[in-house]
């Protein structure tokens, strides 16, 4: 019998981890989607006092076993491919050792191990796996037409910030420390509260002239969050046009070739 040959194991193992289109890479697939979820329920059953205080043995036991799995298979990932660095900094190369790096942290810095919910990330090969190409592009689609926003938020984000400024600033002189503005920044804080319709009530206002600074603030807060999203749906459709009328085919006029 024939020894195997490096090319021919490594070649086989790049088939079982990377090609989801076979019956092998499918069930290394399906196989490490349960476990990336089983270890993401394991960290947060973990954060539950209740269920570290009976179970936080087991727990540790578990997520140093995904951590140990996880790594082995980020080690036999680079092993089985001719670039590795090409893997090491792509977007899914780095999602996976994302989810590695947070256990061996916990070594060195208590409650780290917290952060292995990161793991939650790998769960985007389930768009390669299960053939769910077309949503990825749909996720571009909202990608390019957020970038394209981005200028335009970028300055309604400016005025909204200016604006809190102001209010906070203005709320501080009307109320003043006795009705819990004890100063700018804090007055400033109420005002986000405020505007962005959230309303803690940690801070109100209590004189007559301070709840009516305090309701155009209100007024404005609902009229502000319709900005963004107007701008984003508008460019949304305007990325739509231009993709309908790139797929559109080109016309052929008669008597010409």
């Amino acid at each position: 019998m024939e020894p195997v040959k490096p090319a021919s194991w490594r070649m086989r193992l790049h088939e079982i981890i990377y090609e989801s289109a076979t019956p092998a890479g499918k069930i290394f697939d399906i196989g490490l989607l349960f476990l990336i979820i089983s270890s993401i329920v394991v960290v947060m059953l973990d954060s539950s006092k209740v269920w570290h205080e009976a179970y936080g043995i087991l727990f540790l036991k578990l997520e140093w076993g995904f951590t140990i799995i996880f790594s082995i298979e980020y080690i036999l990932r680079l092993v089985c491919i001719k670039k590795p660095w090409r893997y090491v900094f792509s977007f899914l190369g780095l999602i996976d050792l994302l989810a590695i790096i947070p256990g061996y942290l916990s070594l060195f810095f208590a409650g780290s191990q917290s952060l292995m919910v990161l793991r939650a990330l790998r769960l985007l090969r389930i768009f390669r796996i299960f053939k769910l190409t077309h949503f990825l592009s749909e996720m571009q689609f909202l990608g390019v037409a957020i970038k394209g926003s981005l200028r335009k938020i970028s300055i309604f984000m400016l005025i909204v910030l200016t604006l809190v400024v102001i209010m906070g600033s203005v709320m501080y002189l009307v109320e003043g420390g006795k009705n819990g503005f004890n100063s700018i920044p804090d007055s400033i804080y109420w005002a986000i509260v405020t505007i962005t319709t959230v309303g803690y009530g940690d801070i109100s206002p209590v004189t007559s002239l301070g709840k009516f600074v305090a309701s155009i603030i209100m007024l404005m807060g609902y009229a502000i969050i319709a900005v963004p999203t107007g701008i984003i749906t508008t460019e949304m459709a305007l990325t739509m046009r231009k993709k309908n009328n790139s797929s559109m085919p080109v016309p052929v006029v008669a008597g010409r070739p």
